[in-house]
């Protein structure tokens, strides 16, 4: 079991709702929980598959330098960087409108 944290945006209400079921929605769209990697995997497949044109980060705590892991699913100005085996965020550039 580890420490889990989605957090959405824009994301359709059935996806916060099977999100609900697992974890516990501390804020708007941000979601916490401690549960194990085969529910973790589930619950990424469940983001993958009902997340639309929304975006999500899961993140959950490893046994790794930083103490934790992280992935995202659709687009956003932050990008995940591996740099030198640390997983990083860089931003891209916002749009003039």
């Amino acid at each position: 079991m580890s420490m889990l944290v989605v957090v959405t945006e824009n994301v359709p209400p059935r996806l916060r709702g099977r999100l609900a079921i697992w974890l516990l929605e501390v804020r708007a769209g941000v979601y916490i929980g401690d549960v194990s990697r085969r529910t973790r995997e589930m619950i990424w497949k469940q983001v993958t598959e009902l997340a639309e044109e929304g975006n999500v980060v899961l993140a959950w705590a490893t046994n790794t330098e930083s103490g934790f892991e992280f992935q995202t699913f659709g687009e956003n100005r932050r990008l995940p960087v591996d740099l030198d085996g640390m997983r990083l965020v860089s931003f891209h550039p916002q749009e003039n409108q």
